[in-house]
Formats: structure tokens, sequence, C-alpha cells
């Protein structure tokens, strides 16, 4: 049967794969993400401070590869997960196309350098099988379910598929590949031709035949002494060598080499002739799938989280994205993830936004009352909205920021040389490097590594950094000397274009803990006794 050339397959099968993404809207984002140009990072330090490998752990990307703060972007991503959350077994069907993909890359792999050998046949082989169980994997998987999904993303995935198992070309592989696989897979023997010279030494030698049986050993003996050679083509009357036996790693080397340059002799014709072909068009319609496993890996890890919070009672929404330039920033009821994943329950919600009243919050308030997991959840909100994800709030209005700094307590400060307040400073200072006004800066019990009065003094020289910046920032503290400060730096720092700083506390409703956080100016006293308790002060600890 003929396998059509290359250039006779038609232009609907050769629809541009470029930009098939299911995160990316179009080949230049795609690009421009791969080149690192998306104008966003997120660090590896940022993402283990907020705890997002707890969350999503990938195993063949780093999850701050996908983070992204180009707004198209991002609602495109909302689609593809509002398909997967409304078509549960598209996450079963996608993680079942990865072993497929692992299988075909691991045998591009393997047959690197082996040229025209055996071997190489037999991979391409085996990377055709590879590829159209894929194809009907997907056929089955995805075009069934493909007219009730709305996404761009799956919606030209599917339309890819449908064109390609479709086509009369892969029609044709499939008769194709379905010859050659009988053929190769059936091969068990092969029958050696030998020419000899007068003298009975061999002059030359050949394959005569392949065969799908393996010889028999016959009674070699018995059958030379009673000259009774029957005619059976399959009963071997001699060994041709004592084959692995007593041979040399050479020996054994050089004898399969001999055959197997043999046998490409009479492969040639049968699949030499189509191997390009065929190999070419596999790997145009299987690439764009090799680069896609990351992001299929991160479309089903994110969807099993979603699936995970909703299961834990979290109420998740589709944030509304905002232009970068408006810096918003509104929550309400706004939930941590990861504490309501650690609990196994009801978390305490809050609502926070950033307005041009306070672009800048200083959170005080009691020990282990909810200023930290404040702090975190609207950091988290901010990385699950920008990875295109549902956040943990009833509703949520939020401008991408292009990057998150995290100045949290850390078990491995560098104090050898600088002591740990001089650590402390050098982070801080890192953080005023590459800061922008689209920045998120949030600032976990910072400077807690010196006293009172220099901490306040280093934290309000911080904010009216951070102010002159005009960047979003979060700075929970036991300071409370700085919140007090909160009005004398608005004073220096408003009329020179700065932004807004405010207060939140995190409250104590007769006597316990709340774990709400609200707007308001701490009176600075009611704490007392929790910060004396927090640094082992209370006369029962004493």
């Amino acid at each position: 049967m003929r396998i059509l050339r290359r250039e006779e397959v038609s232009m609907a099968e050769m629809i541009d794969v470029s930009d098939i993404s299911l995160l990316y809207p179009d080949g230049e984002s795609m690009r421009r993400a791969g080149l690192g140009e998306n104008g966003a990072r997120l660090s590896d330090v940022t993402a283990e401070q907020l705890e997002l490998y707890y969350l999503i752990d990938l195993k063949s990307s780093d999850i701050g590869s996908f983070f992204t703060c180009d707004v198209e972007t991002i609602r495109y991503r909302q689609k593809t997960f509002a398909d997967m959350a409304e078509n549960p077994e598209l996450s079963r069907f996608l993680l079942k196309m990865l072993p497929l993909l692992n299988d075909i890359t691991e045998l591009r792999r393997m047959g690197e350098g082996n040229g025209d050998s055996t071997e190489s046949y037999l991979y391409s082989i085996t990377e055709v099988e590879l590829y159209t169980s894929l194809m009907e994997h997907l056929k089955n998987g995805l075009l069934p379910i493909a007219d009730t999904l709305k996404s761009p993303a799956f919606r030209r995935f599917a339309d890819r598929i449908r064109h390609l198992t479709e086509s009369e070309y892969y029609k044709e592989l499939n008769e194709k590949l379905n010859e050659l696989t009988k053929r190769v897979r059936e091969i068990k023997s092969i029958t050696v031709g030998v020419n000899l010279d007068s003298q009975l030494r061999p002059e030359h030698a050949g394959v005569l035949s392949i065969n799908n049986e393996y010889f028999k050993s016959g009674e070699i003996l018995d059958k030379i002494l009673r000259l009774d050679f029957k005619n059976d083509d399959m009963t071997c009357i001699a060994s041709l060598v004592p084959f692995r036996r007593n041979q040399s790693e050479n020996q054994q080397m050089a004898l399969s080499f001999a055959f197997n340059s043999a046998i490409n002799e009479v492969f040639k014709t049968s699949i030499r002739s189509w191997r390009k072909v065929v190999q070419m068009y596999v790997l145009e319609n299987t690439d764009f799938l090799i680069r896609m496993m990351p992001e299929i890996e991160f479309v089903v890890k994110a969807s099993e989280l979603m699936a995970r919070l909703r299961e834990q009672g979290c109420t998740l929404c589709c944030p509304e994205i905002r232009p970068m330039a408006e810096k918003s920033f509104t929550a309400r009821n706004l939930q941590n993830p990861v504490v309501a994943l650690k609990i196994g329950g009801e978390t305490v919600p809050n609502d926070f936004s950033f307005d041009e009243d306070g672009m800048i919050f200083v959170i005080t308030g009691p020990n282990r009352g909810g200023k930290s997991v404040t702090t975190c959840a609207v950091g988290l909100a901010f990385v699950m909205a920008q990875l295109g994800l549902y956040v943990c709030a009833e509703s949520a209005v939020i401008s991408p920021c292009d990057c998150i700094y995290t100045h949290f307590p850390t078990g491995s400060e560098d104090t050898i040389d600088k002591g740990r307040l001089g650590e402390e400073c050098a982070r801080l200072n890192s953080i005023f490097e590459t800061l922008t006004e689209y920045g998120l800066v949030l600032l976990d019990e910072s400077l807690s590594s010196t006293g009172s009065y220099e901490a306040s003094y280093i934290a309000g020289e911080v904010l009216q950094g951070f102010s002159m910046a005009r960047c979003r920032c979060i700075f929970s503290t036991h300071l409370h000397d700085l919140a007090a400060s909160v009005d004398r730096i608005n004073g220096e720092c408003v009329p020179r274009g700065g932004v807004k700083i405010d207060n939140m506390v995190a409250a104590i409703s007769e006597g316990e803990r709340s774990f709400k956080v609200r707007r308001a100016r701490p009176d600075g006293k009611s704490y007392a006794r929790d910060i004396a308790e927090k640094y082992g002060l209370s006369f029962e600890r004493i």
C-alpha cells in the first residue's frame, strides 16, 4: 500500500499547532512566557514561604513558570479551568495522556544516534504505535464531549484532534502500520544461505528468508549418519556457531552486527522508504503534545486542588481581573487555602481591600490571632488568580502584580557575617532593588530580631520607602509603635506622591482571639499580656 508523500497531506491536516495551549491564548504569549518575558516573577523562596508546594506539587516544572500578570492570559486560563470544573472527566482523561507522552519522549531519546540500524527501525514503528494509541485516546476521550466545552483552549485542542484522526493520511498510516507491525512482530527467525568454494570455505553469505516461526534443532548426529535429511526448512541440521557460548563480547557483537546488517537490507524497501515521511508527520503532531506536558500536569493538579478545597467547604470564586495599572484588590470573605486544608475544616473568613485610603497596611494584634494567616491569604489570592485559578473568597476583584516579595522569618539566615538584624535588613534592601509600583510586598514579623525601639525606627524607614514606591504591601507585626506612627509617615510621604498607609487589627472578642482582622487603630495596650507571653515574660513562665 502506498503511503502519502509529505507534500500530499491536505492543508486541513496542517493546522498550525504553535498556539495550541491550555494556558496561553496565542503563540506570542507562549513564546514570551518561555523566554521569561511576561513581566511577572514568582521566586522559589516566595513559593515556599506561601506554601504553594503544599497546594500544588509539580514534578515536571516549576510553578513559578506559570505565574503571569498578563490580563488576557489569566482570563483565557479561567475559561480553561471552568471547563475542567464542569467536566471532571477531563482531569482523568488528561492524566492518562502523560504516560504515553513520557514513553514517546523516552523512545526518542533511546533512538538517538542509531542511524539506520534495526533498532532505529523498530523504534520508529513503536513511536508510530504510541502516536496512534495517543490519538485514539484523545479521540475517544475528548471528542465525545467537545460540543459541551466552552473554553478556547479545549475547543481548539478538540478541533486539532478531530482533523488529525479523521484525515485520510491518519487512516492510511494506521493501515500501513498494521501491515508493518504484523510483519515485524511475527519475525521469529531468519534463513541464512552460505556459498562455499571448492575447498568448502565460506565465500558468500546472505539472508534467504525471514520466518514467522522458530527453527527446530534436529538430532544432528543421527541425521548425518543415516543421511536422513527430511525436507523441513525449519529443522536445523547443524549450529552455525556456538552462539553466545564461549564467545567474547566482540565476537557476539560482530555476529549480531552481521545479522542486523542483513535484516536491515531486507527492511530497506518496506520501512526506510516511508520512515522519514512518517517520522516527520509524527514529530509534527506529537511535538505540540509533548510541549503541553507541563501544562497538562499543572491544570490537572490545580483542578484537583480546587476540588479538595470545595470538599473542605471553602467557597471559591472566579475573580474579576482588572488591568494591572488600576492596582485593584477587593476580596469578600477571603480564606487561606493552606490553613483550610491543614485543619480540615472551616476557617474564619475576612474582608480585605487595597484602595486609595490604604495601599499599605500595618496589621497588629495578638500572637496567633490571624495576622500571618491573613497576610498569606492575600498573597495566595494573588498567586491563584494569576495562575488562572479560582480564589478562596465569596467574591474578588484583582489587578495582577508583577512580582510578590515575601520577608518572613526563615531558619537559614546568613547571620555569621551580618548578624540576624543585618541579615533581615539585607533581605529588605534586596526587595527595593527590583520593586516596582505593581509589586506586592508581604512582611511577617520583620525586624523582630532587635529591640522594639530600633525595630520601629527601621520599620518606619522601610514603610516610607514602600509608600514612595507606590506598591501594595502588608506588614504583619508586633510593633505597636510602628502602627501608631502611620499618620506621621503618611504626612511625610503622601504630599510627595506616596500611597497611603492604614492600620488593621486582629481583634479579640471577650478576651478570646476572634481571628477577624478589621481596619482600625490599635490601642497599643490590650495586647500587652499577649506580647509578654510571646517573649516568655509572663510571671508564670518567668
